[in-house]
């Protein structure tokens, strides 16, 4: 097998964050559950909640697309493999995600609908309330894979989000089979209980059928998935049908369980928390960026967990700080 060029290649949602500080009183008038991602449908919808938001942040998100940013902002080669379409939002995506020296070569797609946006109102206690307009990304095809690419990456990274609609599944589907053919390694994101709930069966397929080499969860995730009766009964329900599974534990840190042994670490201390926005994304990017160099378990999780602090220092989803320096303190 030849070493690969790429440490990632992801495929997700394509879209844009527009974020904004909001009250409580605001995100419970408007009929949000605080803390909570809901899909807007209709462009009509969406663009009725974008006029009520306040002065804020426009910046390229999703949340594969947030994992592959970590990932280059530690030092790593990555690609990103996501549809926009041939409009503004597509522009500014496809520059900021170039910019962060990602492969991204995904022709924009004419026409409607627009490229996908999340409106995520920021609570003053850091919690983000996300409304997420999809657009454009749910029209991935499977022509728009490049095979060699991701024949040519340690890992290829999924979201769960984007399992939803037809063409992006079966992308994904022909994506793990062209990773598997050429002896790379499959991680995914389970990414939010909602997409669980629609799609369990299918999740369980992939797992079931040893497809799956790396999966990512939080507590309420995996327990979700396996409808066990907590986190521990859950792990244990997957762990040997999938090599490595990682779970996040909010405040109380992280554990990786690979067969029967289990790395645990505490969650990184931060000052203040200020939005809590993309911080399972970047949890993932330290953990992947250390699997790809070969890490142990312990240190990639603490990457992790330092990746994850870093993020919710701040608005937004993508790194401000010098990561490379983070990475450093490992």
């Amino acid at each position: 097998m030849t070493q690969p060029a790429y440490d990632v290649v992801a495929i997700g949602n394509a879209i844009v964050d527009i974020l904004s500080p909001a009250t409580d009183a605001f995100v419970a008038d408007n009929g949000m559950t605080k803390g909570a991602m809901a899909l807007v449908f209709s462009p009509e919808d969406a663009d009725a909640l974008y006029a009520k938001m306040g002065p804020g942040q426009e910046v390229s998100g999703g949340s594969a697309a947030n994992t592959i940013a970590g990932m280059a902002a530690l030092g790593g080669n990555c690609a990103f493999i996501g549809q926009v379409a041939d409009d503004q939002l597509g522009d500014v995506f496809a520059h900021d995600i170039r910019a962060a020296g990602i492969r991204f070569d995904t022709e924009a797609r004419p026409g409607s609908p627009t490229t996908g946006r999340c409106m995520i109102f920021v609570t003053p206690d850091g919690q983000r309330t996300m409304n997420t307009f999809l657009g454009a990304s749910h029209y991935l095809p499977e022509a728009a894979l490049d095979r060699a690419l991701i024949a040519d990456a340690q890992f290829l990274y999924l979201e769960g989000y984007l399992w939803d609609p037809e063409e992006p599944r079966a992308a994904m589907r022909a994506a793990i089979d062209v990773a598997r053919a050429a002896g790379r390694k499959v991680a995914f994101t389970l990414s939010a209980e909602f997409v669980i709930d629609r799609h369990r069966d299918a999740f369980h397929e992939l797992i079931d059928a040893r497809l799956i080499d790396v999966l990512f969860a939080n507590e309420a995730e995996i327990v979700s998935l396996t409808q066990a009766a907590d986190t521990e009964a859950a792990i244990a329900a997957v762990k040997d049908k999938v090599p490595l599974v990682v779970v996040t534990l909010s405040e109380a840190g992280a554990c990786a369980v690979a067969g029967d042994r289990r790395v645990r670490v505490p969650a990184a201390p931060v000052d203040k928390v200020v939005d809590t926005t993309g911080a399972g994304d970047l949890f993932a990017a330290g953990f992947l960026h250390g699997q790809a160099r070969g890490w142990d378990l312990e240190r990639s999780l603490k990457l992790g967990a330092l990746c994850a602090a870093e993020i919710i220092s701040h608005f937004g989803a993508r790194p401000l700080a010098d990561m490379k320096a983070l990475a450093a303190r490992v």
